[in-house]
C-alpha cells in the first residue's frame, strides 16, 4: 500500500534532522551538506515514499551514506536491500541484529499471535495494513554490516548507537549528541494503531522478543541526554529522553 507523502509528513526536528511519517512507521533523515544518513526505511511498500522524502530535501538515493537499522523487522528495513543493491548504500546495525537482517532467523510477531489478539481494538485494521504494505514479505538484507567500532559513527550527524535489546536482540536506538535528539526506534514509541494510548510507551507485548529486556531498555534510554525523541511509531516527542522513558516505564508497569 504505497503512501503518497505530504509536506506535513516530513518534520524538521532540529539542525538537519527530519522525521518522516510513512505508512504506520517512521524513518529519519540526518542531513549534512549533500549527504545524509537514513535511519530505518519503512515497509517494503514504503520504498517509493523513502525516495520521495529524500527528494523533498534535495537529496538523491546516491546521497545516502548509510542506512542505519534500529532493528530488522520488515516495517523498518523494507527499502534497505533495494537501496543497497541499486545505489550501493551500506546497511549498518548492531552485530546481534546482523543475522536477523539476513533472515538466518526471524523474530517478528506471527500471524497466530496477531489472530489471538484480534479482539483488541485496532489490531485487525493494523494487520490488514501491514499485509498490504509488505509486512510478511521475505526482505532480507543480503550483506548487512555490523558497526565498525564502538562509539560515534563516522557518518552525518555522528550518530551514537545505543544498544537497547528486548524488542529484538540487537535493537539499537541512535543518539545525535550535537542535536540533542534520540531516535528511539521501537524501544520507545509514542503511538501505534494497536495501542489505545498516546504518548511515550512500550509497544504491546506481542511485538517484543523479550518484554523484560524491553522494559530494562527504557532505563538505558533514561540516561541519554536528549530533549527530543523521534520514535519508530507515533509523533515526535518534545521533552527529555529521561522523562519520556520514565512515562513509558510507568505505563508498562500498570
Amino acid at each position: 500500500m504505497p503512501k503518497e507523502l505530504r509536506d506535513e509528513d516530513v518534520v524538521h526536528v532540529g539542525d538537519e534532522v527530519y522525521a518522516v511519517s510513512g505508512s504506520n512507521t517512521n524513518w529519519v533523515i540526518v542531513k549534512e551538506g549533500d549527504s545524509c544518513v537514513l535511519v530505518d526505511s519503512g515497509y517494503p511498500g514504503d520504498h517509493d515514499a523513502v525516495l520521495m522524502s529524500l527528494g523533498m530535501l534535495g537529496l538523491r538515493p546516491e546521497s545516502v551514506a548509510a542506512v542505519l537499522a534500529t532493528h530488522a523487522h520488515n516495517d523498518h528495513i523494507g527499502a534497505a536491500e533495494r537501496l543497497r543493491t541499486a545505489h550501493g548504500v551500506p546497511v549498518l546495525m548492531h552485530e546481534e541484529e546482523v543475522p536477523h537482517a539476513r533472515r538466518d532467523f526471524l523474530h517478528q510477531v506471527s500471524i497466530g499471535q496477531v489472530l489471538a489478539q484480534a479482539w483488541r481494538p485496532g489490531v485487525l485494521p493494523w494487520a490488514v495494513h501491514a499485509l498490504r504494505s509488505g509486512g510478511t514479505e521475505h526482505v532480507p538484507v543480503a550483506e548487512p554490516l555490523a558497526f565498525p567500532a564502538p562509539g560515534a559513527l563516522d557518518l552525518p550527524g555522528s550518530p551514537v548507537p545505543v544498544h537497547t535489546p528486548g524488542h529484538t536482540r540487537g535493537h539499537c536506538a541512535y543518539h545525535l549528541p550535537g542535536s540533542g535528539i534520540l531516535i528511539s526506534g521501537d524501544a520507545l514509541v509514542t503511538g501505534h494503531p494497536t495501542s489505545k494510548v498516546t504518548g511515550p510507551q512500550l509497544l504491546p507485548d506481542m511485538f517484543h522478543t523479550d518484554r523484560a529486556a524491553a522494559l530494562a531498555a527504557l532505563t538505558t534510554l533514561e540516561g541519554v541526554d536528549a530533549d527530543v525523541v523521534v520514535p519508530g511509531h507515533g509523533p515526535v516527542h518534545h521533552g527529555s529522553a529521561k522523562e519520556a522513558a520514565g512515562q513509558a516505564h510507568e505505563r508498562a508497569e500498570r
